[in-house]
C-alpha cells in the first residue's frame, strides 16, 4: 500500500470520527450552550483527555513503535509478543497506581489545576470533581489502546486502530439522545456523558484488543519486571509523552486561565471541535503512518527512502491545511452559526466562538506540521529534542494567555496556543534540516509558495462570494437550507483552489498519481 493510500486509509476513519464528534457537539450546544453545566463537564473532561495524551499516545506513538518495529525485524513476531507482553504488564501496574492516586487527589486537582477559577463556587467546583472522578478511569482504557494502535499500525494494520475512536463519539451521541428523550435538565445529562465515556473507553480497547488478535498476535499478561526493552521504552518514553501532550498541555494552560470566566471553557471546546477535524483527518494520519514507516526505512538503512517520505509528507501536508486555514478564517462566522446556534446557544455564542475558530485556523498549519515533523525526530529514538521545543512551546503560550487574556478574552487565549504551535513547528523544521536528517529542497519551497498563492486566491473568491450566499445563511432560514448554502460555499472553494493550485505548480499530479501507485521498499 502507497503513502498516499495510508494517509488516506487513517484520515478516512478518522474523519469519520470527527464528523460523529461534530454530530456530538452539535447535540451538547443545543443542550448546553455554553452555560455553568457545559463548563464543568468540559472542564472534568479535559484532565483524563490530557494525561491519555501524556501517557498514552504521546508517549506510545513515539517510543512503543520504532521499538516494536525493531523487534519485528530482528526477532520476528514471536519476538515483539513477547515485548508487547512485557511493557503491557508494566503499563497496566502503572495505569492503576497512577489512577488511584488521582482519584485521592482530584479535589486538589480541580481546586489548583483544572479550574482554580471554579474555587469562588464550591458547587460547581464539587461536581467537577465528581465528573472528573467518573470519567478518570477512562486513561486505564485508552493508555492501552493506544499500545496496541501502535502494534496495528507497525504490522500495517491501520484501520482497526483508526476507527476505535468513533466509539466515544458514537456513546456519547446516545447519551445525548437519551437524555434528551428522557428529559433530563442539564446537570442529569452532564451525569449521563460522564459514564458514557467511560463505557466508550472499554468499548474501543476492546475493538484494539480484537484486531490484535486479528493480526495473529495474543497478548498475556506478565508479572511487572524491568527488562532491557521496558527501561529503554521509558527512557523513551517519558519525554515523548510531554512532547505528545503540547496541544492539551497547552488547553489545560488556557482552560485554567478561561475558568475566571463564565462560558470561556465550552467557547474554546466548541471551536477546538471544528479546527481538529483537518487537525485530525491531516495531522493524525500523517503522524499515524508515518513513524513506522520512516523507522521501518531507517532500520533498513534506506535512507534517500526514508528522506523522501518526509518530504513528500510536509507537502502532503501544507497541500491540505493552507486552503483549511484561510476557509476557516474566512467561514468561521457561517460555520459556527449554522453548526451550533440553536437551543441554548444563541447568536452572542456564535461570535465569541467564530473569532476563536478564526484564530485557530491560522495555527493549523502549524500544528499539523508539528505531527508530520515529530516522527523525524521519533524514528531515530530521539525523543528528547522535541520535549526542549515543547517546554518553549508551553513557556511561550503561558505567557502570551496571561498577557493577552485581559484584553482580547477567549481570542487571546486561542492566539498564545496559535503562536506556540507556529513556534514549535519552525523549531522542529529548523533542527531537522541542521541536522541533514531533512535535505532542502527548492521544489518544496518553491510549491509551498505556490501553494500560498493558490489558497489566496481561494480566500479572495470566498469574499467575494460570501455576501451572495448570506441571505441563505441567515439564522431565519431553515436549517437544510444554511446546510446546503454552506455546503456550495465550501465547494466553490474546492473548485476554485484545486485547479489552480495544479494549473500555476503549486500541487504536481505527475507526483500524487506515482504515490498512489508506489509500493514502499522491502527493508
Amino acid at each position: 500500500m502507497s503513502l498516499v493510500r495510508k494517509f488516506a486509509t487513517v484520515g478516512g476513519a478518522t474523519l469519520g470520527s470527527r464528523l460523529f464528534g461534530f454530530a456530538r457537539e452539535t447535540m451538547m450546544a443545543a443542550a448546553l450552550g455554553t452555560g455553568p453545566m457545559a463548563d464543568v463537564f468540559y472542564a472534568a473532561f479535559r484532565f483524563p483527555n490530557l494525561f491519555r495524551r501524556l501517557f498514552a499516545e504521546g508517549a506510545f506513538n513515539a517510543a512503543f513503535v520504532p521499538l516494536f518495529s525493531k523487534e519485528i525485524e530482528t526477532n520476528g513476531v514471536d519476538g515483539a509478543r513477547r515485548f508487547s507482553e512485557e511493557v503491557f504488564g508494566v503499563l497496566f501496574s502503572v495505569l492503576m497506581l497512577i489512577t488511584i492516586a488521582m482519584e485521592l487527589a482530584m479535589p486538589w486537582l480541580v481546586d489548583w489545576i483544572i479550574a482554580p477559577g471554579f474555587a469562588d463556587d464550591p458547587e460547581k467546583s464539587a461536581l467537577t470533581v465528581r465528573l472528573a472522578a467518573v470519567m478518570f478511569p477512562y486513561l486505564m482504557c485508552m493508555s492501552l489502546t493506544a499500545m496496541m494502535s501502535g502494534m496495528l499500525n507497525s504490522l500495517h494494520y491501520f484501520f482497526a486502530a483508526a476507527i476505535a475512536p468513533v466509539f466515544l463519539n458514537i456513546v456519547m451521541i446516545a447519551a445525548l439522545g437519551y437524555a434528551w428523550w428522557s428529559g433530563a435538565d442539564a446537570l442529569l445529562t452532564a451525569w449521563y456523558l460522564s459514564w458514557s465515556v467511560l463505557v466508550a473507553g472499554v468499548l474501543q480497547l476492546s475493538v484494539v484488543y480484537f484486531g490484535v488478535r486479528h493480526a495473529g498476535i495474543r497478548i498475556g499478561f506478565r508479572r511487572p519486571r524491568m527488562t532491557p526493552n521496558v527501561k529503554r521504552l521509558l527512557v523513551l518514553a517519558v519525554p515523548a509523552a510531554i512532547t505528545g501532550g503540547v496541544t492539551q498541555i497547552n488547553q489545560v494552560i488556557g482552560q485554567a486561565i478561561a475558568s475566571t470566566k463564565d462560558g470561556a471553557i465550552a467557547a474554546l471546546q466548541y471551536a477546538d471541535r471544528i479546527y481538529q477535524l483537518p487537525l485530525g483527518v491531516v495531522g493524525v494520519a500523517v503522524g499515524v503512518v508515518l513513524l513506522p514507516e520512516l523507522s521501518r526505512a531507517l532500520k533498513g538503512g534506506h535512507m534517500k527512502e526514508a528522506a523522501g517520505i518526509q518530504n513528500r509528507s510536509l507537502e502532503f501536508v501544507l497541500f491540505l491545511t493552507l486552503p483549511a486555514a484561510v476557509g476557516l478564517w474566512i467561514l468561521s462566522e457561517p460555520i459556527i452559526r449554522v453548526l451550533y446556534e440553536r437551543g441554548a446557544f444563541s447568536a452572542e455564542n456564535s461570535a465569541v466562538v467564530a473569532s476563536i475558530l478564526a484564530v485557530y485556523g491560522i495555527g493549523l498549519p502549524g500544528f499539523v506540521l508539528i505531527k508530520a515533523l515529530q516522527p523525524g525526530f521519533y524514528a531515530r529514538e530521539d525523543t528528547r529534542t522535541p520535549m526542549r521545543f515543547t517546554i518553549v512551546s508551553v513557556v511561550v503560550n503561558s505567557v502570551l494567555a496571561i498577557a493577552l487574556f485581559p484584553i482580547l478574552a477567549e481570542q487571546g487565549i486561542a492566539t498564545a496556543e496559535a503562536t506556540a504551535g507556529w513556534i514549535n513547528a519552525t523549531l522542529l523544521f529548523s533542527t531537522l534540516l541542521w541536522r541533514g536528517d531533512l535535505p532542502w529542497e527548492w521544489a518544496l519551497l518553491r510549491r509551498t509558495l505556490l501553494l500560498l498563492v493558490s489558497a489566496g486566491v481561494m480566500g479572495a473568491a470566498l469574499v467575494y462570494a460570501l455576501p451572495y450566499a448570506a441571505p441563505w445563511l441567515a439564522p431565519e432560514v431553515s436549517l437544510l437550507q444554511q446546510v446546503a448554502a454552506l455546503a456550495c460555499l465550501l465547494a466553490f472553494a474546492m473548485l476554485v483552489y484545486f485547479p489552480v493550485a495544479f494549473v500555476i505548480g503549486g500541487a504536481d499530479s505527475g507526483m500524487i498519481r506515482r504515490n498512489l501507485k508506489r509500493k514502499p521498499p522491502k527493508v
